[in-house]
């Protein structure tokens, strides 16, 4: 079975351009686009798509807020084959539920209940959390478009073994643009408190360990691939959101791991989620 790439959708504007990221994905890999709308409720709230289907917003349905999103996703990609899909239930769970048999789950940052591009819908934050696929969050200001700018690629973790790596190598072979593989790394804190002239060993062995880490994690890279490297002193939060500034996607892994409200996504990921200039995808890494 070909996976499909799945996207959510709920009629809101982020929505609506995560259908454009969606099915630009679905053109690049030659893979079918499927268009979930999950709702507890049948009847769409919100003003935007009434506007744009010409009719009074207590009157839009649920297939009309596919409908429209197909319709956009044929206009922008007539070859694709689409499906569509409503779920009479919690979007979080649905999408999770979807992202079983997808390749991939595009969301956009918020959705209706957004308040400001800064802030992260929940929706997003449960199924990066939790999905069984990769999953593209659309954060910074994209212009709708898998565009031909940089695939960043957060190299932490055991990268020799990453399913990020994978997934980024992939999608800077699709798009035929440069991978850059960053790496953070920290000095110890009791590096400065021993004799002056030892005081950068310690410094230099963690930036030691890291340039050996990003190459061994870009050992398979394909041969026609461009690839950058670097490693920076610094917390990978950090680092990672400052990587992401003129990029166009940031790949980073996730390990699931269990906490006090369940499976919940590691504090690198979490960070990139909500501060990322650019989208980021969210990889589960296998346990």
């Amino acid at each position: 079975m070909d996976l499909p790439v799945v996207v959510g959708v709920d009629g809101s504007e982020p929505s609506l351009r995560a259908v454009d990221w969606a099915a630009d994905e679905a053109a690049l890999r030659g893979a079918p686009l499927r268009l979930v709308y999950a709702s507890l409720w049948e009847r769409y709230e919100g003003a935007l798509l009434a506007q744009e289907l010409g009719k009074p917003a207590e009157e839009v349905m649920a297939l009309d807020v596919v409908g429209a999103a197909e319709s956009r996703a044929r206009r922008r990609h007539p070859e694709l084959e689409v499906t569509t899909a409503v779920l009479p239930e919690e979007p979080g769970y649905g999408l999770v539920h979807e992202s079983r048999s997808a390749r991939i789950v595009v969301l956009g940052s918020r959705g209706r209940s957004g308040i400001t591009e800064a802030l992260l819908g929940s929706v997003s934050v449960t199924v990066a959390g939790h999905a069984h696929c990769p999953v593209i969050v659309l954060r910074g200001s994209h212009d709708n478009t898998v565009t031909r700018r940089r695939v960043v690629l957060g190299a932490e973790g055991k990268p020799a073994q990453s399913a990020a790596v994978r997934f980024a190598t992939e999608e800077a072979v699709l798009r035929s643009v440069p991978l850059e593989a960053v790496r953070a790394w920290r000095r110890s804190a009791h590096t400065a408190l021993g004799h002056p002239l030892r005081a950068d060993e310690p410094a230099h062995a963690s930036e030691q360990g890291a340039a050996e880490a990003v190459e061994e994690a870009l050992r398979d890279a394909p041969k026609e691939l461009e690839l950058h490297w670097r490693t920076v002193e610094g917390h990978a939060r950090d680092v990672l959101v400052a990587a992401s500034h003129g990029a166009g996607l940031l790949v980073v892994g996730a390990r699931h791991r269990h906490g006090r409200f369940g499976l919940q996504l590691g504090r690198i990921a979490h960070g990139v989620l909500h501060r990322a200039a650019c989208p980021v995808a969210v990889v589960p890494e296998p346990v």
